[in-house]
């Protein structure tokens, strides 16, 4: 851990001051409770977190933590970022930020979706240049349920598929999110067991196996869900050319191609999306987690209005809090702080020092196999797969993060680190990989 007293970087303002959080409640209380009233499907690390700013996590005692997790990836312009913290205290004491029946139109939700849809390239350009169109949702698997809908409605409508035989292609060590629907087509075992009958219509293959996937095509597939560089699976990124193979099998073949960019879009790798770095644009995109700065839930499904206006018409789709005003409104100041800091260039800037160091670190390591990333999302594969054990080590010198896969210590801080904070977890890296 960091006290405030030893280590200040120069664009931290001073904290000591602040209340010590939600509440007064010592550690350990706070973790009776969640023990005794929460379910257990979270590995902790033992930190009682209080608030947060910036970069930086604080305990009850003022002790602070770099996060170099950056709630996977929903904290991209750092904790409480001003501009959109003062949009979102606006929108409540302005009395606009109450959710509303869909029955009405909202100024923050026609606002979001322009900028939204005009923020993204032209998804699926083969349909023609009719714009963009996005349904909003909350938590980021929400929106991968509508990606999977438009897929599976695109088959039946456009391709003649009868209902219910519509196949998605999907890859294995996938990680798109834990609702039923979804866990049906994880590789992982501990997502499925004990909760079955699992959804039907989905082919797993290898992913960066282009030849995998287009033996797996049949009359019945219609769309290609895939992360450009796998999060959970252990920041795994594909072979260049990947991307841009399963563009032309789309084509070929008339599939969709929708891109979940939840983790690795809104600049994490460097770009602004990570399907640029093959240089394709997919028939849709799904965003999530930084689009609102960590502060609200917002995801959306982004495609172009041909398909969207074939998929979805007037009850066939829906949410109370999907694009609330709220939410609509942190969305756009968080679209905005992305353009006005241009944090994708932040990203790759910093992502390239970063990783270069780490490189350095894995050389004179015994215990690291690999490193891999883009931008700020790196991974440190270990040799003996027990990556948990050094992120532990790393807490108590002050750094959280945590395992990919079991076998990764993942690195994806806040794209707003500066450098002082840069120096701060490479020396800790280096102090646990190599002694």
């Amino acid at each position: 851990m960091e006290t405030m007293e030893t280590t200040k970087t120069p664009d931290m303002p001073e904290t000591s001051c602040l209340p010590p959080g939600f509440s007064e409640t010592a550690d350990q209380g706070i973790i009776d409770s969640e023990d005794r009233f929460g379910a257990h499907h979270y590995e902790r690390i033992a930190m009682v977190a209080r608030r947060a700013k910036g970069c930086w996590i604080y305990d009850q005692n003022n002790n602070r933590y770099l996060d170099c997790l950056a709630a996977y990836s929903a904290a991209n312009p750092g904790h409480h970022h001003p501009v959109i913290a003062k949009a979102v205290m606006d929108a409540v004491q302005g009395g606009y930020a109450s959710v509303l029946s869909n029955v009405v139109y909202t100024d923050a939700l026609g606002i979001f979706l322009k900028k939204m849809g005009q923020f993204a390239p032209q998804m699926a350009p083969r349909f023609g240049n009719n714009g963009n169109k996005v349904l909003p949702k909350n938590g980021g698997v929400e929106s991968v349920e509508t990606a999977i809908k438009a897929m599976r409605y695109y088959g039946y409508k456009q391709k003649g598929i009868k209902d219910g035989h519509q196949e998605i292609i999907v890859f294995n060590n996938n990680f798109h999110g834990r609702t039923i629907s979804v866990v049906s087509f994880s590789t992982s075992e501990k997502y499925r067991q004990g909760f079955g009958p699992l959804t039907p219509g989905f082919v797993s293959v290898p992913f960066g196996d282009i030849q995998a996937v287009e033996r797996a095509i049949n009359k019945n597939t219609c769309g290609i869900l895939v992360e450009p560089i796998q999060g959970e699976g252990g920041i795994r990124i594909p072979p260049k050319g990947f991307l841009a193979g399963l563009r032309k099998v789309c084509d070929d073949k008339n599939l969709l191609l929708v891109c979940d960019e939840i983790q690795v879009g809104l600049g994490r790798t460097g770009r602004r999306f990570c399907f640029e770095h093959d240089n394709i644009v997919p028939d849709g995109v799904i965003l999530g987690k930084a689009l609102s700065g960590g502060l609200v839930p917002l995801s959306v499904f982004i495609t172009n209005a041909h398909i969207m206006d074939l998929v979805f018409s007037k009850g066939s789709d829906g949410s109370t809090f999907g694009g609330y005003p709220l939410a609509c409104v942190a969305g756009t100041a968080g679209l905005k702080v992305f353009e006005d800091e241009a944090l994708d260039r932040r990203s790759r800037k910093k992502g390239d020092i970063l990783k270069q160091r780490i490189l350095t670190i894995a050389h004179a390591s015994p215990h690291v196999k690999e490193v891999r990333g883009k931008g700020l999302f790196i991974g440190i594969e270990v040799k003996n797969g027990n990556a948990m054990a050094f992120c532990r080590q790393l807490l108590d010198l002050g750094i959280i993060v945590n395992d990919s896969h079991g076998h990764t210590i993942r690195i994806s801080p806040p794209l707003v680190i500066n450098d002082q904070e840069l120096d701060f977890l490479v020396e800790r890296l280096e102090r646990v990989l190599v002694g």
